[in-house]
């Protein structure tokens, strides 16, 4: 699996979709790593193709794979050794995989919903929010951008946003506000 190759599938995938799916509404979810290849395939269909996909949505999301790789709770512990960015981190961008979210929300103009918990383990819902105020600086129509967090108590973590009985009511009024 690469970058490219992920964001290749995806377009593949909405282009499937588009021809099927008459005048519904097409918006790409990721979650997770899944975020970097949503913002990826909206920023390659917006430049390359001039056509904006109807809504981002990002859950749990992170701003680019180096702070990402960074940030997870195993990588704390091997940051302190010497040669940890090098083996790890350089090896992620060798390796062509950027998942530059944070480049490619400043450019998207598509609605964008970024979700996260609060009690996120995995990705620190700090990455979120700096995600969230990358893109709300950039975007000309602020009203376009919505950070939604989910408190701690609701124990959502890194995998179970989309198990809260709130969420597609929050989704679809997002989506009618575009």
């Amino acid at each position: 699996p690469t970058e490219s190759g992920f964001t290749t599938d995806v377009l593949a995938l909405y282009d499937w979709a588009k021809a099927r799916s008459g005048n519904s509404s097409i918006l790409f979810w990721g979650h997770s790593l899944g975020t970097g290849i949503a913002t990826n395939a909206a920023r390659k269909l917006q430049e390359e193709r001039g056509v904006q996909v109807d809504a981002v949505v990002l859950e749990a999301p992170y701003t680019n794979i180096r702070e990402a790789g960074a940030s997870v709770p195993i990588a704390r512990i091997f940051r302190l050794f010497p040669g940890f960015e090098y083996l790890i981190l350089d090896s992620l961008a060798r390796a062509g995989m950027f998942f530059r979210s944070d480049e490619n929300v400043k450019v998207l103009g598509c609605p964008l919903l970024i979700l996260h918990a609060e009690d996120d383990g995995v990705l620190p819902p700090e990455l979120g929010r700096k995600l969230y105020e990358t893109a709300h600086k950039a975007y000309k129509d602020k009203s376009k951008v919505k950070f939604i967090t989910f408190p701690e108590k609701l124990g959502l973590g890194h995998d179970y946003i989309s198990f809260n009985p709130e969420l597609p009511a929050l989704v679809k009024d997002f989506l009618n506000m575009k």
